[in-house]
């Protein structure tokens, strides 16, 4: 279940201190710049000066930690907070708002965001023979969790590598496997389990969304995509939106108008090239729910979204 805050915590003076030093750090890398992706690729930073509007934002499997401030992810009805106490963890790719609710100029919003691979999950448990939590948790495609000095101190020590890029190579591979390991010791074990356990319900959506994500293109048959993840259509409707907020084919959606959002922006298609691309047969019916979906009609999206990266450039 999604926690909101962290009242009632008791001050913590080392894991203060060692926030304030994470987030020294990473406002040293984040100067002018709202994300970097660092020389370790599966690292990025984030600094954010000002209070936000929920802004649309993909999310992978990954663990997100803030340093200084806080923000929030909303996922359908939920939101999930964060701050120095508490992380998130997202398990599936999922379409979901990020908003910052406490940054300033002079304190801003700083943080990183570390991508998950769920095979490391799974190769501990196997390996290690790890035994499940007994503590149980309700199906979500994401969590928030208490950030525990281990976890923290890992994480320190991922960052400090950013200084001795020659060294990454060799180490960061064993901080990454044991920033899984630590998070395997977490109070947000038990999802983690039901994600990567063959034939849980998570792990089926997760099946689910892989082969969305290669088929998005192609027509929708539920039927089928049920059979191929071994769910009846009933449950694969309500897990799937359970996990997600959406139904397998409002992803679909999401996914199609996403893709033909970045072919437009980034390949120069037309509209009725990006939608017929991303499986569309009828221009209307693309640029009607691409306006849902994005609030204005294609060619203006574009039109605007180059707008302000022209204007950007010219401000740096």
């Amino acid at each position: 279940m999604p926690i909101s805050n962290q009242a009632g915590q008791q001050a913590d003076p080392l894991m203060d201190e060692a926030h304030r030093q994470l987030a020294e750090v990473i406002d040293q890398w984040t100067v002018g710049v709202e994300d970097l992706q660092t020389s370790i690729s599966s690292l990025s930073l984030f600094r954010r000066e000002t209070v936000t509007e929920p802004c649309d934002c993909v999310v992978e499997p990954s663990i997100v930690l803030v340093a200084q401030g806080v923000k929030q992810l909303l996922i359908g009805d939920n939101a999930y907070r964060y701050d120095p106490g508490r992380f998130l963890i997202t398990s599936l790719d999922l379409p979901a708002s990020s908003q910052v609710l406490e940054a300033s100029q002079e304190k801003p919003s700083l943080g990183l965001v570390f991508n998950l691979d769920l095979n490391i999950i799974a190769e501990l448990i196997s390996q290690h023979r790890l035994q499940p939590p007994r503590e149980r948790t309700s199906e979500e495609g994401a969590y928030i969790g208490r950030l525990s000095p281990e976890l923290l101190e890992t994480f320190s020590r991922l960052l400090k590598l950013l200084n001795t890029p020659e060294d990454i190579a060799v180490l960061e591979p064993l901080i990454r496997r044991e920033i899984h390991y630590r998070l395997l010791k977490s109070d947000l074990a038990a999802g983690l389990w039901r994600v990567v356990s063959a034939g849980s319900q998570s792990q089926r959506i997760a099946r689910a969304i892989d082969w969305l994500k290669v088929n998005y293109n192609q027509p929708l048959r539920i039927d089928e995509l049920a059979s191929h993840v071994q769910m009846s259509t009933s449950s694969l409707h309500h897990y799937f939106r359970q996990l997600t907020a959406k139904s397998p084919l409002q992803y679909q959606k999401w996914l199609r108008l996403s893709e033909a959002r970045r072919l437009m922006l980034s390949d120069g298609l037309d509209a009725a090239r990006a939608g017929f691309t991303v499986g569309y047969e009828s221009p209307s019916q693309f640029s009607r729910e691409y306006s849902r979906l994005y609030g204005t009609p294609p060619k203006r999206d574009i039109e605007g979204l180059r707008r302000l990266s022209s204007e950007a450039r010219l401000a740096e």
